[in-house]
């Protein structure tokens, strides 16, 4: 059943990805962990793992689940199903491994790009299940594609088995949720419905659990149904489980099938009978309507095999087109597979569209998580940049203070303590003007959130004043010593109550902020050149220039510790990553963002680095801080209590890894930061499987330090944040197609082993295509760019050198 002949590349005993590396192809069930694939082109997903487990969901993938499931990364043994029953002989089997456990002698599950597919091959039949997600449409599709391998006649019953969430989850108090579910057929289209008449959030009066589900659930198939089942106790029978219902051992439902009184689930069954060879394909939907009206319409746009086709067919372009943007071919595949696929998939599936995953089912909008994330589209489609930097505006208070997350549906938030949230606007803000040059973007306006209930009108404001409210509210937070003050954390959460009396100091923020105001201070003056603000704004320069100048001082007086940056310090004076700390004596983000924004006098730089290199460049990337903490301690917060070496306690945390790269690529050190992708790389860490146990598609959120028994385990994949850095970083530091303010700035930093790689992405709404090919006779890290036969006259590509259409240039580099 597998692809005759088929490339199998950066292969493991658990699977390969194909040669097009647009899938990885799982060949054993039992992969260390879930690997999943979470599906999610827009406001509908699912996630699925390689053994049938996940959930699907709506708009947010916590508020509004469709469906059950419980995290459990041990067992995984909660998900939707398919069963395949043989009438003659009374055994059954199912289409995933889960939930029966099937033993079959071959298997394959392979996750694609907005899609997975399972073959097995079990008892004389071959079934071959995929599951999509149509791009605009509330809705899935389960393909299942069946054949008789056999040399006899088979007739065999099909089962789907679901568990209804339908709202908040996870809805662990069952008994009490279940009391709410109804479910009914409506037979003339075979779609079981189900609705609840409890939603936890409030209503339109701000009152909680007085509300009723706004949707309607519906589940259904294309063949005329044998049976079907809306309660649990029906399906499973008494005492019994989902790898042995009794529904399935005596091939009939048991009792009552539908109703408001019982554990609501969906099953629908079918029967078909195979001709030895002969193969037939059956279609389950499962999905969301705002009526029952709605919801039967939707269930019948996928009862024919060529509405399905087509379906998947637009899926798959959907996807293609997205990813193709922007192309790079380099020496190392394993550098070619995440720039052009895997990392742009996981940026838009799971952290922006989806915002869930395996191991966090989130839904909530972070302040700062979606607006670095969305620093993916900058290179794809930058006018969603655009769109999630005037949503986030729209997220922030009068005095400057935004959400920390807030959900939508509801629109309820946590108002942000935290010292570095409300300064990603500007940031993202002056990166997207580096990229399209629409400084017209400052003057569009966005409102402002109100306090609590207030019925007063919310005023609004344009995007640069809001980007001045940010800057001025995290400038007028500062300590004596003119450091900002901590608050609840900075980047780093964990350090959760450091600042809680608003006395802590953060250093990174310091460093984040003199950054920002630089680069504001340049954006400032390129708009009022451009007339897009007044030129009485020049002032601001002026102010934006000494603020930062202010901050160098303090950060060099007082947060220098003698061979590093110290981090923060808490409430009662105490450093946090000093040398003087018992434990995190050193953390990672003070030393890489000091040498990006220019803040260390040169004197200090070696011991910075040398103290990078002594204490957290490790085997599997830079640790987040070192030593972990074995202590907890309550000056500090949560960080302390994670176990020594997981997550941000002495572990590699992949998102502020990736700065380190574009740290040593910044500086020139070019086989360092090569060195330090490498151990970051999923895929290069995927051939140690059962050491590193995350999927070597995706990247994880953290990987265990070396004060963990685990050290080089990765863990929270998909849902995180580093998949669009590490991109951005790998495409515009180390390949060195860099936006900046007069266009692309050209400066790769390459492995010397290169001698040539190509680099195809959208500037300006103009296609670039870049052949950059090695030359000796250059300076190390010096570049000749050719374009139209002529060599122009610096490394910067500016906007008015561009043809329309496609434009082809020559990249002499050393």
């Amino acid at each position: 059943m597998s692809e005759k002949g088929e490339k199998k590349l950066f292969k493991t005993q658990y699977g390969y990805f194909n040669a097009e590396g647009d899938e990885f192809v799982i060949t054993r069930p039992d992969t260390p962990k879930p690997w999943a694939n979470v599906i999610c082109p827009g406001d509908y997903g699912l996630v699925v793992s390689q053994t049938g487990g996940g959930y699907s969901w709506k708009t947010h993938a916590s508020l509004n689940r469709i469906t059950r499931w419980n995290q459990d990364l041990v067992s995984d043994q909660c998900g939707k199903y398919i069963y395949i029953r043989d009438e003659k002989t009374g055994e059954f089997w199912s289409a995933t491994v889960h939930p029966v456990k099937n033993t079959a002698p071959f298997y394959e599950c392979r996750h694609g790009v907005g899609y997975t597919r399972f073959k097995v091959q079990e008892k004389g039949i071959e079934s071959e299940l995929t599951f999509f997600v149509p791009p605009g449409k509330p809705l899935e599709v389960w393909d299942l594609k069946i054949t008789n391998s056999s040399n006899q006649k088979r007739t065999l019953s099909l089962w789907s088995y679901l568990e209804w969430c339908l709202g908040e989850s996870p809805d662990n108090h069952r008994e009490f949720h279940k009391t709410f579910l109804e479910t009914e057929l409506d037979r003339s289209s075979q779609t079981i419905l189900a609705s609840k008449r409890l939603w936890t959030i409030v209503n339109k009066k701000g009152q909680h659990w007085n509300r009723s589900w706004d949707y309607v659930a519906w589940h259904s198939v294309n063949l005329p149904l044998k049976d079907y089942c809306g309660h649990k106790d029906s399906f499973l029978g008494r005492y019994r489980s989902v790898q042995n219902p009794q529904a399935l051992a005596e091939g009939k439902m048991l009792g009552s099938t539908s109703g408001r009184w019982d554990d609501s689930i969906g099953s629908l069954c079918v029967e078909v009978s195979l001709l030895p060879g002969e193969t037939k394909r059956i279609h389950w939907t499962l999905g969301i309507a705002s009526s029952k009206k709605e919801a039967v319409k939707l269930s019948q746009e996928f009862k024919r095999e060529s509405a399905v086709d087509s379906s998947f067919v637009s899926a798959r372009k959907f996807w293609k087109d997205y990813l193709n943007l922007s192309e790079v071919s380099t020496p190392d595949l394993s550098f070619n597979l995440l720039a052009n696929t895997w990392l742009k998939y996981q940026a838009l599936s799971s952290r922006i569209w989806g915002r869930t995953g395996y191991y966090q089912a989130g839904g909530a909008f972070g302040y700062r998580d979606q607006l670095q994330d969305s620093q993916i589209f900058l290179h794809l489609e930058p006018e969603r940049t655009k769109r999630q930097i005037l949503l986030h505006a729209a997220h922030q208070y009068p005095e400057g203070i935004v959400h920390h997350w807030w959900h939508p549906i509801t629109e309820e938030g946590h108002k942000s303590r935290y010292s570095d949230d409300l300064l990603w606007l500007p940031f993202v803000t002056a990166n997207y003007l580096k990229e399209t040059g629409d400084f017209a973007v400052l003057q569009e306006k966005s409102s402002f959130l109100s306090e609590g209930n207030s019925k007063a009108p919310v005023p609004s404001a344009s995007l640069y004043r809001h980007c001045l409210l940010a800057i001025e509210n995290s400038l007028s937070r500062k300590s004596k010593r003119g450091l900002p003050l901590i608050g609840t954390g900075d980047w780093n959460d964990g350090l959760s109550v450091a600042g809680w009396e608003e006395k802590g100091e953060t250093v990174w923020v310091a460093q984040f902020l003199y950054g920002i105001l630089n680069e504001f201070s340049e954006m400032v003056r390129r708009s009022i050149q451009s007339g897009i603000l007044p030129r009485s704004e020049k002032k601001r320069i002026s102010w934006l220039q000494k603020e930062a100048r202010s901050l160098y001082q303090a950060v060099n007086r007082y947060g220098w510790d003698g061979n590093w940056y110290w981090a923060a310090s808490c409430d009662d004076g105490s450093l946090i990553g000093s040398h003087k700390s018992k434990e995190g004596r050193i953390h990672l983000n003070p030393q890489t963002w000091a040498v990006l924004n220019e803040m260390v006098p040169p004197q200090r730089m070696k011991p910075v680095l040398r103290s990078l290199e002594k204490y957290l460049y490790r085997d599997y990337g830079p640790l987040l801080l070192y030593p972990a903490y074995a202590t907890p301690d309550e000056r500090i917060g949560y960080l302390t209590r994670y176990a020594p070496g997981v997550r941000e306690n002495g572990g590699l945390y992949t998102h502020a890894g990736t700065w380190a790269i574009q740290m040593e690529a910044f500086l020139g050190r070019n086989e360092k930061a090569w060195e330090l992708f490498k151990k970051i790389s999923p895929v290069d860490r995927g051939f140690e499987p059962d050491l590193y146990q995350s999927e070597p598609y995706v990247t994880p959120g953290n990987v265990d330090g070396p004060n963990s028994p685990h050290y080089g385990r990765g863990g929270w994949t998909w849902y995180t944040g580093s998949a669009a850095w590490l991109y951005r970083v790998m495409m515009e530091w180390i390949l060195g197609v860099r936006p900046d303010w007069d266009g692309l700035k050209i400066d790769p930093r390459v492995p010397a082993q290169w001698e040539q790689f190509t680099v195809k992405r959208v500037y300006r709404n103009r296609i670039c295509v870049l052949v950059f090919r090695r030359d000796t006779s250059l300076k190390k890290n010096n570049v000749q760019i050719e374009f139209d036969g002529k060599i122009l006259p610096s490394n910067i590509i500016a906007p008015e050198f561009l043809n329309n259409g496609s434009n082809h240039f020559i990249i002499h580099f050393n």
